[in-house]
């Protein structure tokens, strides 16, 4: 069955940063398409960024220039490199599988927060 499950999340001070890992399983993972967003606390769940099976990528403006997705289909896995980051970054971070031709698979998520 399909599965995906996020590592990496931790706390870290403003200014610091993270890599998230998304180990996934059961399904052919070079073709789908692989995003990561976000829900923190009383808030609705966002977008953070996407991959799609050839290589480009997406962000939503919040992270541009301080996040980087990126995937290895070697290793089945989808990443998330987070810099210099911010208070307002602390949300749990959740992993995600999809395909043009239909479904979508979510990852249990992973706490990120950023305190000092």
């Amino acid at each position: 069955q399909v599965q995906l499950a996020e590592s990496g999340g931790d706390l870290v001070q403003p200014g610091g940063s993270l890599r998230l890992s998304c180990a996934a399983s059961g399904f052919t993972f070079s073709r789908s398409l692989m995003s990561w967003y976000r829900q923190a606390p009383g808030k609705e769940r966002e977008f953070v960024a996407q991959i799609l099976p050839s290589g480009p990528k997406n962000y939503a403006d919040s992270v541009k220039g301080r996040f980087t997705i990126s995937r290895d289909n070697a290793k089945n896995t989808a990443y998330l490199q987070m810099n210099s980051l911010k208070p307002e970054d602390t949300a749990a971070y959740y992993c995600r599988a999809s395909w043009i031709s239909g479904g979508v698979y979510w990852g249990q998520g992973t706490q990120v927060t950023v305190s000092s």
